[in-house]
């Protein structure tokens, strides 16, 4: 292939689509490998491994559709707030086949977070299981539906059973197009609150199937999950990816490194979508050289760099392949990944050129022009897998998406004559940690409101563990008697999820401002790293010191 000269990427068309629905997909299964195993409860026990094959899983899921309709109907956003379980796995498909909108719920959201979302997609009814890692998820549901004149039904999941005998077995399922809404998954848009990404059939399904052609995933091979399934890393890319192969999927409840180590061997698990992070878990695992993982041979990654010394540390324990991604959810999934043969420099310093009939250019964010390659510009996407848009956002969704289509990812990049993508920096303010999408202005909101904080930035920082963890640098109301960080970590923590909470506290007596008068948080990165200010000498609440103001 010649070498571009401009950052454009064209769609690789030669590899044909799947044209249907996620039913279509998982009917299609059933009819070809009836008796196969499609799911497997992924528990330490393996006597206590539930596991269904392609027909009973279809079966089982059309009849909670059926289930599901005596409740709803066809086009109703339905959320789901509950930890992963093969149920959870049986709902999603009842949901498709139902016609039902996925909303999917972090479990570990507080009442605040779930009302936005639940009021933001108008979700008609939610089902819920009753608690989570000892948390009461009832009495959160309990807690917030007086507040929604929309929701009408509350399922627990604690009747999954009398859903299914409710189902009428003579009752039809709708018919459902290939571009219908499948999910409403929450992300961060641009700036502000989370916004619902709609996506849709044809996303997902062709984004998941190609990276598993990609990476070679063989028809019926076997695909251990510990990502979450309310996220597009856990039932989009991995669940969807590993059925689009008439694959079996293995579920884990949450990431355990010795279990997944043992997982490996008795299940036969050959692929897993895993951060570095866990990456780094099973290789330091007591266990791991007691484990024959000859079956492992593909590991999927990204969402924060991997370091050379990681990726060949990696690759040579368990004898296997990794590969490099990067996406976003309103792209229904990755955009671009790296390939087998691809050297040290590329899986490292690189995310691969784009999936087939992915339309990738690399844009002057000012001008809206094409950049020549290797010159930095905002990544722009086109083709089948773009969203539908946020839901109920129409001036969001004109700032998102073009009039001709092309999705504007915020994401800051450079492409290089062979078509390969560098990731740069990011236009929207997100901090991704061990993976997952944080928004600063969400957090800025909340402590904004305490009585002590006059003004509020908050910035990524870098960490070794999680790629990124949320900081806050604060302008005191009183700056000679700032407030104690215990104070701010415990008034957070009550209003948002432990992940979006703030590990490290600085404060301050000025920002560095722009022009307008906009808080420039480059600077303010560059004097954490530069140790202009520094962090107060805090690691958990009730262990908080005195710190001086910059």
């Amino acid at each position: 292939m010649a070498l571009l000269t401009q950052s454009y990427f064209q769609a690789d068309t030669s590899q044909p689509l799947f044209a249907g629905t996620l039913g279509d997909l998982m009917r299609s299964n059933a009819r070809a490998a009836p008796d196969r195993v499609a799911l497997v409860e992924g528990v330490a026990d393996p006597a206590k491994r539930r596991r269904w094959t392609y027909r009973q899983l279809v079966d089982v899921s059309e009849t909670a559709a059926r289930g599901l309709l005596n409740h709803f109907r066809p086009g109703d956003r339905i959320a789901f707030l509950a930890p992963d379980t093969p149920e959870w796995v049986i709902l999603q498909h009842a949901a498709s086949f139902a016609g039902l909108i996925l909303v999917p719920v972090n479990p570990a959201y507080t009442a605040r977070e779930l009302e936005f979302v639940l009021r933001n997609s108008e979700a008609a009814g939610i089902v819920f299981a009753e608690s989570s890692r000892g948390k009461d998820l009832r009495a959160l549901v309990d807690e917030v539906a007086p507040r929604l004149p929309h929701l009408k039904t509350r399922i627990s999941m604690s009747d999954f059973d009398a859903l299914l005998a409710s189902a009428d077995p003579s009752r039809a399922l709708p018919e459902v197009k290939p571009s219908d809404t499948i999910q409403i998954q929450y992300t961060s848009g641009t700036t502000g609150f989370p916004k619902g990404a709609c996506l849709h059939h044809t996303g997902v399904i062709n984004s998941s199937r190609n990276i598993v052609l990609r990476t070679g995933f063989p028809d019926g091979g076997v695909w251990i999950n510990a990502m979450p399934m309310f996220h597009i890393a856990g039932d989009i890319v991995s669940e969807i990816g590993c059925f689009a192969m008439r694959g079996t999927f293995v579920l884990m409840a949450s990431f355990d490194p010795g279990l997944m180590l043992d997982l490996f061997e008795s299940e036969k698990c050959r692929a897993s979508l895993i951060v570095p992070t866990m990456i780094l878990a099973l290789l330091n695992h007591p266990d791991r050289p007691k484990r024959d993982t000859s079956s492992f041979k593909t590991i999927l990654t990204g969402a924060a760099n991997v370091s050379p010394a990681l990726i060949e540390r990696a690759t040579a324990t368990f004898s296997c392949e990794l590969y490099n991604m990067f996406g976003q959810t309103e792209s229904n999934g990755p955009v671009c990944i790296t390939s087998p043969d691809d050297s040290i420099e590329d899986l490292t310093q690189t995310v691969g050129r784009p999936m087939a009939h992915v339309e990738v250019r690399i844009v002057d964010p000012v001008s809206l022009t094409t950049q020549p390659v290797e010159t930095v510009g905002e990544i722009w996407v086109r083709g089948y897998q773009v969203m539908t848009g946020y839901y109920g956002q129409q001036a969001e969704n004109a700032l998102s998406i073009t009039d001709d289509g092309w999705l504007r990812s915020g994401d800051l990049g450079t492409m290089d004559g062979r078509g390969y993508i560098k990731i740069t920096g990011r236009l929207k303010d997100m901090i991704i940690r061990g993976g997952m999408n944080l928004y600063p202005k969400e957090i800025e909101d909340l402590l904004f409101e305490h009585p002590e904080v006059s003004q509020i930035a908050v910035i990524g920082l870098p960490d070794e563990k999680w790629g990124e963890i949320v900081a806050a640098v604060i302008l005191p109301a009183k700056p000679d008697t700032p407030p104690p960080v215990d104070d701010l970590y415990a008034y957070s923590r009550r209003q948002l999820s432990p992940q979006k909470t703030p590990e490290r506290w600085f404060f301050v007596r000025n920002y560095p401002l722009t022009a307008t008068g906009k808080i420039q948080k480059n600077v303010l990165l560059e004097w954490v790293r530069d140790g202009k200010i520094e962090a107060e000498n805090w690691t958990k609440p009730g262990q908080s010191s005195a710190a001086g103001l910059a």
